[in-house]
C-alpha cells in the first residue's frame, strides 16, 4: 500500500458558508431525512435476522440483487442465484456500517455444497472460553447449512462439510421447505427453529414449522425436531424470549380459504407462546401487517425480534426501496421499528410499521476509526467489497469501501464533536478520476464547511493515501456530511476506505 500523507490545510473560518453545487448534487432516494427507514439505499437486503454482541446490533440479510434482461433492463426478481449473505451493523440504529456479503454457497463460497443461501440466522456463544458465531442458512428449501467463524463479520468456514438439516434428519421427513432458520441459545441448551409450506389441503394446519436441539457444539442436532402447530403457517420462523415467556412469530400463508376471526389474516407476521422453548404453544395473534398495508407494495413478510439496551425491536423487510426507484418488484430492503409488550399478560402490541422508524440511541463518537461504508443517509454513494490481494490493501480479509462521485455525499447522523470540537480529519482514500475535494459540512449537504480535503489525481489504479486537513467551527452536536466536490466534471469519483476526526489537544 502507498500511503502518501498530504500537509493539512489552513483553518476554514469558522462558521463559513460556501455554496454547494446543485447542478452536480444527487438525489438521495429510498432512505430519506430524517427517517430511519429503510435502513439503508445504497443497496438491497431481505430476510433479516438480527444478532446483538457487545450493545452493536449486527443484521444479517439475503443479498437481493438486480437482475436484468438482455437489454440491461431490470426485471422482477427471481431469487435463483442468490449465494450470498448481506452483513450491516450498528450502535446507534441510524448509522449503518455496510461489512459487505459472505460469500456461503456456490464454487467461490464457504459452502461449496450448497447453491444458493436465503434466510439466514445468526448465534454467539462461548465455547471453551472463546467467542464463536454461527451462521445458519437454507439452502433453497432443500436443507439448512451452518458456517462458523470468530467474530459476527468473519471470517467464515464451513466446520461440517454438509448440510445440518436434510430430509434424512428425524422429524423433518415431510415438511415441505426446510428453510428459514431461527436461533435460540440458553445458558447450556441452543435450539433450532425451521420450516414452512403449506402441503395440499392443509392451508389452516401445515404442520410444517420444526424446532429441535442442537448439539453443544452449535454444530450439530441432536434427537428429533418437534411440531410447533402454528395456524396457517407459510414461513419465517422466529424465536425470542422476554420475561421468561418464549415468543414463536412467522409469517402466515397467503391461502384464500374461510377464516375465524382469530385466525392470523394472509401475509401477516403471527405469534404463539409457550413456558418452554420446546413447546407446547398457544397461538396468540398477529403482530406486524403485510407490508402492503404500510408502503403499498406487498410480497412475503420476513422479520427477526431482538433486544438492544432496554428496548425490543422488530426487523422485518419491504419493497419500498425497489417502490423507489421505480423497477420492477421483488427486491427487499431492511426496516427496524419498536416493539411493545403489554405489563399485565405480556401480549405483544400491534406494530405500526413506517419509514420514521426508530430514534437514534446515541450520539455518534467521530474520534475513533470509522469505516469509509458507515452511512446514516446517502446520495449518489454505492459501495464496494475489495479483497486485500487485488486491490493494495494491507488488511488479511476484504474491506468495504464508499464510492462517491462528483456531487455524492454521505451523512452520519448526530456526531459528538464536544465542546471544543475538532482540530484536524484524517482519511484514507484511493483517487478513482480526476482531482477532486472532500468537503466536511455541518448539518446539511451545502451547510457550512468546516474542513476541505484536497485530493490530487492519480495515475495509480488503488493507491491508498493518507489526507488530512484542519478542521474548525465544528464544536457541538451536528449531522456531518462528507461531500465530495468535483473539480471539473462527473468524472471524479473517490474510494473512501477509513476516517477519524482528532480532538482539540
Amino acid at each position: 500500500m502507498n500511503h502518501h500523507v498530504t500537509p493539512q490545510a489552513g483553518k476554514q473560518k469558522e462558521g463559513t458558508v460556501e455554496p454547494a453545487q446543485p447542478e452536480l448534487q444527487p438525489k438521495e432516494i429510498g432512505k430519506l431525512r430524517p427517517n430511519a427507514n429503510p435502513l439503508m439505499a445504497h443497496k438491497f437486503g431481505a430476510d433479516p435476522y438480527a444478532l446483538v454482541f457487545n450493545n452493536r446490533v449486527y443484521i444479517y440479510m439475503t443479498s437481493d440483487k438486480l437482475e436484468y434482461d438482455s437489454d440491461g433492463i431490470p426485471q422482477k426478481n427471481s431469487y435463483s442465484s442468490i449465494n450470498r449473505i448481506t452483513v450491516i451493523s450498528s450502535e446507534d440504529l441510524i448509522n449503518w456500517t455496510d461489512h459487505g456479503e459472505i460469500r456461503v454457497a456456490g464454487s467461490q463460497g464457504a459452502a461449496t455444497w450448497a447453491s444458493q443461501s436465503w434466510a439466514p440466522a445468526a448465534a454467539h456463544r462461548k465455547l471453551d472460553g472463546q467467542d464463536c458465531f454461527f451462521l445458519y442458512f437454507a439452502n433453497n428449501a432443500s436443507g439448512i447449512g451452518v458456517l462458523s467463524a470468530p467474530t459476527p463479520v468473519g471470517p467464515w468456514t464451513d466446520p461440517i462439510g454438509k448440510a445440518l438439516v436434510t430430509r434424512e434428519t428425524p422429524g423433518v421427513e415431510d415438511v415441505t421447505w426446510l428453510f428459514d432458520p431461527a436461533v435460540l441459545v440458553e445458558d447450556h441448551q441452543a435450539y433450532l427453529y425451521f420450516g414452512g409450506g403449506v402441503p395440499e389441503g392443509k392451508s389452516e394446519r401445515p404442520d410444517t414449522a420444526r424446532v429441535m436441539r442442537l448439539g453443544d457444539d452449535m454444530i450439530s442436532v441432536t434427537g428429533k425436531a418437534k411440531v410447533i402447530p402454528a395456524p396457517f403457517m407459510f414461513e419465517d420462523s422466529g424465536i425470542h424470549k422476554h420475561q421468561h415467556i418464549y415468543y414463536y412469530t412467522y409469517c402466515s400463508n397467503f391461502h384464500e380459504v374461510d377464516r375465524a376471526e382469530s385466525d392470523p389474516p394472509p401475509g401477516e407476521i403471527a405469534y404463539m407462546t409457550s413456558t418452554q422453548p420446546m413447546g407446547p404453544w398457544t397461538y396468540q395473534s398477529t403482530i406486524l401487517q403485510n407490508p402492503g398495508h404500510f408502503f403499498g407494495i406487498g410480497g412475503n413478510n420476513h422479520h427477526a425480534i431482538i433486544q438492544l439496551a432496554d428496548q425490543w425491536y422488530i426487523a422485518y423487510h419491504a419493497q419500498t426501496l425497489c417502490q423507489a426507484m421505480d423497477i420492477p418488484e421483488g427486491y427487499r430492503s431492511t426496516h427496524i421499528n419498536r416493539i411493545e409488550y403489554e405489563e399485565t399478560t405480556g401480549r405483544l402490541k400491534a406494530i405500526q410499521a413506517d419509514y420514521q422508524g426508530v430514534s437514534q440511541l446515541h450520539s455518534f463518537d467521530p474520534y475513533q476509526a470509522i469505516s469509509g461504508a458507515t452511512i446514516g443517509w446517502s446520495a449518489g454513494v454505492n459501495t464496494l467489497q475489495l479483497t486485500s490481494a487485488d486491490h493494495g490493501l494491507t488488511s488479511a480479509s476484504d474491506v468495504v469501501v464508499s464510492k462517491l462521485h462528483g456531487g455524492s455525499w454521505i451523512a452520519i447522523s448526530n456526531v459528538n464533536f464536544g465542546e471544543d470540537g475538532a482540530s484536524g480529519f484524517t482519511a484514507l482514500l484511493s483517487n478513482q478520476g480526476e482531482a477532486a475535494t472532500l468537503e466536511l459540512r455541518l448539518d446539511r449537504e451545502d451547510g457550512p464547511i468546516v474542513g476541505k480535503v484536497a485530493i490530487p489525481s492519480t495515475s495509480e489504479a488503488y493507491q491508498w493515501n493518507v489526507q488530512s486537513t484542519a478542521i474548525a467551527g465544528s464544536q457541538g452536536t451536528h449531522d456531518l456530511y462528507i461531500v465530495l466536490r468535483a473539480s471539473s466534471d462527473h468524472s471524479s469519483a473517490v474510494l473512501l476506505q477509513e476516517w477519524k476526526f482528532e480532538r482539540v489537544k
